[in-house]
């Protein structure tokens, strides 16, 4: 279990941060936890972090995060504040942070078949969590929430209105956090027609015009849109019918989508980009053509989208750590005015376009946990506030 700058003295101790509050924030994923430890600010800053992955091959998920909770903070009531939880779907019920209770949590249960490979473990861990330590403020922070601005064209599904199937997007705060980035550097470049390209195990992209997310590839459930890790991205319907038809239980169904499709599927090797670039058996190089072509397709029909685009952007693990299929994407973008500086893709510079592209492409890592730590920091921090005139209120 890979831990770094881990930290477990309570708030307020000689540790150089005297009296700020400290938030701890959980981001599970289907077999993974990711563990960060905050100040609140001004800034909020990490002060410390572990990861554990393949919990499953391990030992189980319930037993690899206490391991890291543990890790992290060996006194949860006396070295945090507020715990702060990255939640992938809120459907159509939670729109923004919320602070975490039990009626919350049963309602995010009856969600858990939209998301069956992150929802279960999120909400153990906040159910956990809350057990353990029932004064801390819990919020659960929503990657769905960034796509709100989707207008209805983009929203729409086109089956029976009855069955409430509608588009809701995700890997919001990744997409949240490389905005807030791209702002910081040049607000006027933000407000333009921007793409950004969150490449990972799951993976997606967001178009964004004035800073709100106009189409994005995912949909109703984290499984559709660009090939992925284990997960296909966008099928034909027919296929789950024919293979429903042919007698496959849907359970079986859910797990051919979520665990057993996309790269790994293709490659027949490997979910991971770097083991598939890593050999020369025809069958990865397939599954990382495959991934490539359709990340050139969405990011044409984001574009269409937009009217055009002045920025993309690359973030997550293989947008920040593969130059090689940052050049296959844009080698087929030229259309669009997309124009790579081979040195300074091989760099990893911030900037790798050519001056004389007409699209300026950048590289931004994520931080999703920082993003989780600045929604509990402000909802915890307003609470509090409300909480205080309330009192001031009563004793005038």
């Amino acid at each position: 279990m890979p831990v770094s700058e881990s930290r477990g003295a309570r708030a307020g101790s000689d540790d150089g941060h005297g009296d700020r509050p400290r938030i701890l924030v959980v981001n599970t994923g289907s077999s993974s936890v990711k563990l960060a430890l905050f100040v609140s600010g001004p800034p909020v800053r990490r002060i410390g972090a572990t990861e554990v992955e393949r919990l499953i091959d391990a030992g189980g998920y319930q037993q690899g995060f206490r391991q890291a909770l543990d890790a992290l903070v060996p006194d949860l009531e006396g070295g945090v504040d507020a715990i702060g939880h990255r939640i992938v779907h809120g459907g159509r019920t939670f729109t923004s942070p919320v602070l975490i209770s039990p009626p919350v949590l049963a309602r995010l249960r009856e969600l858990e078949s939209l998301a069956p490979d992150h929802l279960p473990q999120a909400i153990a861990a906040a159910a956990a969590l809350l057990e353990m330590a029932p004064s801390i403020p819990q919020v659960a922070c929503f990657d769905t929430t960034f796509h709100q601005t989707l207008p209805p064209v983009a929203r729409a599904v086109a089956l029976p209105r009855r069955l409430g199937v509608e588009r809701f997007g995700f890997h919001g705060l990744s997409f949240e956090y490389a905005l807030a980035r791209l702002r910081s550097t040049d607000p006027l470049e933000a407000d333009r027609r921007v793409i950004i390209a969150h490449l990972g195990n799951g993976a997606s992209m967001a178009a964004l015009r004035h800073g709100r997310c106009l189409e994005t590839t995912m949909g109703f459930t984290p499984a559709g849109g660009l090939v992925m890790g284990t997960r296909p991205g966008d099928l034909d319907p027919g296929i789950l019918t024919y293979l429903a038809e042919r007698g496959t239980p849907a359970a079986e169904l859910q797990r051919l989508i979520n665990r057993e499709a996309g790269l790994l599927a293709l490659s027949e090797l490997s979910s991971d980009m770097q083991d598939l670039l890593g050999t020369r058996d025809p069958r990865a190089e397939l599954a990382v053509e495959v991934f490539c072509y359709q990340a050139r397709k969405f990011i044409g029909a984001l574009a269409a989208v937009l009217d055009g685009v002045d920025t993309l952007v690359f973030t997550g693990g293989i947008g920040t750590a593969s130059p090689e299929i940052r050049s296959r994407i844009c080698s087929g973008l030229g259309h669009l005015g997309v124009q790579l500086d081979s040195g300074a893709n091989a760099a990893h510079h911030d900037v790798v376009s050519a001056r004389a592209s007409a699209v300026t492409v950048r590289v931004i890592a994520t931080d999703e946990e920082l993003m989780i730590a600045r929604h509990t920091n402000a909802l915890v921090q307003g609470g509090r506030g409300q909480a205080q005139r309330r009192n001031d209120e009563r004793h005038r």
